[in-house]
């Protein structure tokens, strides 16, 4: 079947975007807190035991995040003010309180990111669905006094029925379909996609090719270089995708502190959240719409 959730829309044919500022590229940390059960398998540096109950070399190195690297990470993020786009597992609330009391004093974004890392919704039925998402959404609001905005699933994972779902429940956009440089709005009316990147990932980078710190920092470079170079018409934006159990490794802190040392003092780089990137999309999307609308009637 074909995909009816978005039209295609090259990005050269598109009205250009302009951000606050005059900013030129909008970034944002997408920093992943994450919940693991103990006895499913999930991501892993180690196949060789993770089919085992329990397994402990691969949960305790997601287990880090929380109890170490989260706070390393923290440190690094208010060296350079960067407020991170919180991609939050619901039950992080019951587990790891903590981190959501340290998001809270700094006013980061939290997005809706499942339950857990180790359920997705991928088999459920429309009614279990919204069941499930429902409970998510509250549990969020409740533990950050916000209802989020944006949605992630676990492994960037969705049915058929997510955008609608997301929509009823008040969500506005959703991360999960990585294949933009600029936010767009789907044919669900009222949700945006905003772009974030499973390429810009410390997990993909580190983990899946074995790259090491000066190759993180370059590429970071590196990205941003080229984005700017392409927003010279149109904005960009640029996601950096963040695990603390994978960033938060003690070798590998400096690295991420001199990339954002690097994205932080480059001009032209709007350092936002992905709910601060979407309502500006949006609200300037529509006046341009209510614009047109305007000059057709006149014309």
């Amino acid at each position: 079947m074909d995909n009816d959730l978005f039209d295609y829309s090259p990005i050269v044919d598109r009205a250009p975007i302009h951000w606050p500022g005059d900013a030129r590229v909008a970034f944002y940390v997408g920093l992943n807190v994450e919940h693991y059960q103990v006895d499913r398998p999930s991501t892993s540096i180690f196949a060789g035991t993770a089919g085992l109950t329990p397994d402990p070399l691969n949960y305790g190195w997601r287990d880090y995040g929380p109890r170490v690297g989260f706070w390393r990470v923290l440190e690094t993020l208010d060296r350079h003010h960067i407020r991170a786009s919180v991609l939050l597992n619901s039950d992080v609330a019951e587990h790891n309180p903590q981190i959501i009391e340290a998001g809270r004093a700094r006013d980061w974004a939290w997005l809706a990111h499942g339950k857990n890392n180790s359920i997705f919704q991928a088999d459920m039925s429309l009614d279990e669905e919204r069941a499930y998402l429902t409970d998510i959404v509250r549990t969020i609001e409740k533990a950050t006094g916000r209802r989020p905005k944006g949605w992630m699933g676990p492994a960037l994972t969705q049915t058929f029925h997510t955008p609608q779902l997301l929509t009823e429940l008040g969500l506005s956009y959703a991360l999960d379909w990585t294949n933009d440089d600029q936010p767009y709005r789907t044919n669900v009316p009222g949700l945006l996609n905003v772009p974030y990147s499973v390429e810009l990932n410390d997990i993909g980078l580190f983990v899946g090719k074995s790259l090491t710190g000066p190759d993180f920092v370059q590429i970071v470079k590196d990205q941003l270089d080229q984005l700017y170079a392409d927003s010279a018409s149109s904005g960009r934006v640029m996601a950096l995708a963040l695990h603390p159990f994978v960033i938060g490794q003690a070798f590998r802190s400096k690295y991420l502190d001199q990339a954002l040392e690097y994205v932080a003092n480059h001009p032209g780089v709007w350092l936002s959240t992905s709910d601060e990137i979407a309502e500006h999309y949006s609200s300037v999307s529509v006046l341009a719409e209510s614009a047109g609308s305007e000059d057709d009637q006149v014309g």
